[in-house]
């Protein structure tokens, strides 16, 4: 079948359901040995499939998920990943989860290369057939037959992206879907179009200012912050955390332990409907003579606020228009940051970002 908009449509019918991924092991050889895009059907979404080949080709793995925030990853299915995004563990609903996690879930687009099915040991002659045994029709999962033994192995990446991706599988989903349609927030999540961002400052912005905050212990989020940041959610401003964290220079920290502090961060948001878009941090501290610092991130950086660097970063990262963005933070240092990179600023006090939020939402 030929699409009114030029691209070739082919269907595949199955007469007996053959499972999620069964078909692709029936059309094995008209899919080829080259990557191709598995989108689930029941996905609303309008994504730069350019940006995320490419990364599907520098990491140099079998499969790269799609993953994004959402606004409730406590029942949802979390990827675990490293700092190269390399997938270390793929944990279900009925999964037990750590206490603090990543708001990282799969979002249902993948880019596949063959050899992941090659990999899988399944016999595509039978799929659809009956097992000797049981009797029973054999199907196939893509998730537990072939995407998650692939975790741990190298050979599995997730692409994390702010862009539009939400499913359309029940009636109220359904109307959600075709009213952000409507309203244009679906064309406009796409990254090759600019972004318009909310940059919040971390400590005394997000969560109660205790000083050089060492532990996750010590986070505790201010009121009004979820509300606040679930507002910045449903708007379509991005939303960027970006905040210093000499702690880590210092030797007070470790990378793992900062992971934790914002894994905490994310989880918090989570269960209350709320989640960030992307984190950005400066781990450098330029004044030296602190019992076990770290030597090597002792330097002058262009990152650390008030220079504009990790606002630049995240604008190069995320097509981000700086003239439609806002930094929000508790510290002229804040303040400095924003306007040197090129956007508006406000400065708050503690428990501040609520009503911030709602006059820049009403500017």
């Amino acid at each position: 079948m030929e699409a009114g908009w030029g691209v070739k449509i082919e269907y595949f019918v199955e007469d007996t359901p053959l499972g999620n991924a069964g078909a692709l092991f029936k059309l094995r050889d008209r899919i080829g040995e080259e990557p191709f895009l598995l989108l689930n059907a029941d996905a609303v979404f309008d994504v730069d499939f350019n940006r995320m080949v490419e990364f599907h080709r520098a990491h140099g793995g079998l499969v790269t998920l799609f993953t994004h925030p959402n606004s409730h990853p406590y029942d949802s299915g979390l990827i675990m990943a490293d700092e190269n995004n390399e997938v270390n563990a793929w944990l279900g609903k009925e999964d037990e989860r750590p206490a603090y996690y990543k708001n990282r879930v799969n979002a249902g687009l993948h880019v596949i290369d063959p050899k992941a099915l090659d990999m899988a040991g399944i016999d595509g002659s039978l799929v659809g057939t009956s097992d000797e045994i049981t009797g029973k029709v054999i199907k196939v999962d893509l998730d537990r037959q072939i995407l998650k033994p692939l975790c741990g192995m190298h050979a599995m990446f997730c692409y994390d992206s702010s862009e539009y991706v939400k499913d359309m599988g029940t009636p109220k989903r359904y109307r959600s879907v075709c009213s952000d349609f409507e309203k244009g927030v679906v064309e406009a999540k796409n990254l090759k179009n600019k972004q318009k961002a909310i940059f919040l400052d971390r400590d005394g912005t997000i969560n109660k200012y205790v000083g050089f905050l060492r532990s996750e212990k010590e986070l505790e989020l201010l009121p009004g912050v979820a509300e606040a940041i679930k507002l910045i959610n449903a708007s379509g401003y991005l939303v960027i955390v970006v905040t210093n964290q000499p702690v880590i220079a210092r030797g007070e920290v470790t990378w793992g332990g900062l992971a934790e502090i914002h894994n905490k961060l994310e989880t918090e948001l989570g269960k209350q409907g709320a989640y960030i878009d992307g984190l950005y941090f400066c781990p450098h501290h330029p004044h030296k003579g602190f019992e076990g610092e770290v030597a090597e991130l002792k330097i002058e950086c262009d990152c650390r606020k008030p220079k504009p660097g990790l606002i630049l970063k995240a604008v190069e990262d995320l097509n981000i228009n700086l003239e439609q963005s806002w930094m929000i933070g508790d510290s002229d240092s804040d303040v400095l940051a924003g306007e040197a990179a090129g956007c508006r600023a406000i400065k708050i006090e503690e428990g501040g970002l609520l009503e911030a939020v709602e006059t820049i939402l009403t500017y």
